[in-house]
């Protein structure tokens, strides 16, 4: 978005140049302000929810007239207050606008406080079912709520109007990684523009211009209009550093820091105090025989529930895959388990069998050449049933029989076959053995096959390292938007 256009979404129109000023004194574009957009977005979204959902459940337990107006416009009002008052309105973190599975918590705490009101309501309108009528409606505005909050940020990452101006401080490898973090993550609408840095460093330096030294921050955020600072890996001093810091928050500018030792902070639960001193604490991790038996009984529920959900999708792949090709249905590899016992993978076929088979049905797709296949012209081995359930992992579904007898978990590293293992050379690499391999894990919910697999390794040992059972079910949540959205699809 560049400061000489206009932008136009949805009727609106915002020329960057002749902005309203914001009170710090810069212009105020529709991404400085997209926070507020979803804060907006998301509350008629609740709101309509909510209205639902109350509606519903009067219907279901009787009708009473202006006895029902008022239960539903009283629940339409109270679940925003509610969720306003718990924090689920909070846009100033990038997480709140990526993704509703950090919001989880809260809003199963919302829905206990807004339980009793909805009870006494109930009861001083006359209606006769005062515990089923409340019960019916924060069961429907749990499950629609999370259903419109998903269709907002959805439809706003779309949004390249909402798309924040990013700057880089600092260069390098970890300034590198960052970029191509952002080029990957599209739902946090972050746009890079540059890097600011005393000393260049040009190895491992982002593909991005150099806008100018530290001390010219100021000038350099007025100018290209920048939104939101990241600070990554430099050899600037504290002071320096400090005083970016300042010139972005005097500018209005959110800012975002990237940790040094971030590679093992993925067991950071909370922001401590020391005197007045911050503190990043990583927990340390709880693997004993008491959270091994509740990772287990998560594993069997789950596995058992899932299969129940899933086995008419899975009973249909199985004739689609047998129908397309011939071959089994199944494909089975061997793969490194916990402490390196060797256990058979299971997957759905994907993959042709017979080589002449295979150049018949390439032939019959170039003949219809309708632009729908290109994964799998891209990859002839693939039949066309499989690149469908690559594209969704659904060929990743028969591993819930794994789980079901031990072999995997729900949640896990990644199930690597054994001359992977054997590349693996770093002592830290080995911790990842301690757990069984997971159907998914970090490496699926952070983008799949578009991560190297160094990065993977690494995305397993801080999974391991700082291991919960709150973790696992953080991760079970995100993989479903994961899967849904193909970043990261082979």
């Amino acid at each position: 978005m560049e400061s000489s256009t206009a932008t136009h979404t949805e009727g609106e129109s915002v020329d960057a140049r002749s902005a309203v000023k914001s009170p710090q004194g810069r212009p105020t574009t529709r991404a400085s302000q997209r926070g507020a957009v979803l804060v907006r977005r998301l509350l008629i979204g609740d709101s309509l929810a909510a209205s639902l959902a109350a509606l519903l459940s009067v219907l279901v337990v009787g009708f009473h007239g202006w006895e029902g107006f008022i239960y539903v416009a009283s629940a339409a009002v109270l679940w925003p207050f509610t969720a306003f008052s718990i924090g689920l309105y909070r846009s100033d973190q990038l997480a709140s606008w990526a993704s509703a599975v950090p919001e989880v918590p809260r809003t199963f705490v919302a829905i206990l406080i807004i339980t009793w009101p909805l009870f006494g309501i109930a009861t001083a309108t006359g209606f006769s079912q005062t515990v089923l009528l409340p019960l019916l409606t924060i069961v429907g505005i749990g499950l629609l709520a999370s259903i419109a909050r998903a269709g907002v940020r959805a439809g706003l990452h779309k949004s390249t109007a909402l798309h924040q101006r990013t700057l880089i401080l600092g260069s390098g490898v970890v300034a590198g990684q960052v970029v191509e973090k952002l080029g990957k993550n599209a739902q946090f609408g972050l746009l890079p523009v540059g890097i600011v840095d005393d000393d260049v460093h040009m190895v491992g330096s982002p593909d991005l211009p150099w806008l100018g030294r530290f001390a010219d921050l100021d000038k350099i955020i007025e100018e290209q209009q920048v939104e939101r600072v990241i600070i990554a890996f430099s050899r600037a001093s504290h002071e320096q550093l400090l005083e970016c810091i300042r010139a972005c928050r005097d500018a209005g500018v959110a800012v975002d820091v990237v940790p040094r030792l971030f590679e093992f902070l993925d067991g950071v639960r909370a922001l401590d105090q020391i005197g007045g001193l911050p503190l990043l604490s990583i927990g340390t991790p709880t693997l004993n025989s008491v959270s091994m038996a509740a990772k287990r009984i998560l594993d069997v529920v789950g596995s058992l529930a899932l299969l129940l959900l899933f086995s008419p999708l899975m009973f249909a792949i199985a004739i689609a895959i047998k129908l397309e090709s011939r071959g089994p249905v199944f494909f089975r590899q061997p793969r490194a388990g916990r402490d390196r016992t060797s256990f058979r993978l299971i997957k759905f076929r994907s993959m042709y069998v017979n080589a002449e088979e295979r150049k018949a049905e390439m032939a019959e797709l170039n003949e219809a050449d309708d632009g729908v296949m290109f994964k799998i012209r891209h990859d002839p081995r693939v039949t066309r049933i499989g690149g469908f359930m690559r594209r969704f992992s659904i060929d990743e579904l028969p591993q819930l029989f794994n789980v079901l007898v031990g072999e995997m978990s729900l949640v896990g590293p990644r199930p690597l076959i054994f001359p992977e293992t054997a590349a693996l050379e770093e002592h830290w690499h080995l911790r990842r053995l301690e757990l069984r391999p997971g159907l998914t894990g970090p490496w699926q919910v952070y983008g799949r096959s578009q991560n190297p697999f160094q990065e993977m390794v690494r995305f397993d040992y801080q999974y391991v390292a700082g291991w919960s059972l709150a973790r696992d079910i953080e991760i079970l949540l995100a993989t479903l938007p994961a899967v849904l959205s193909g970043r990261g699809a082979y």
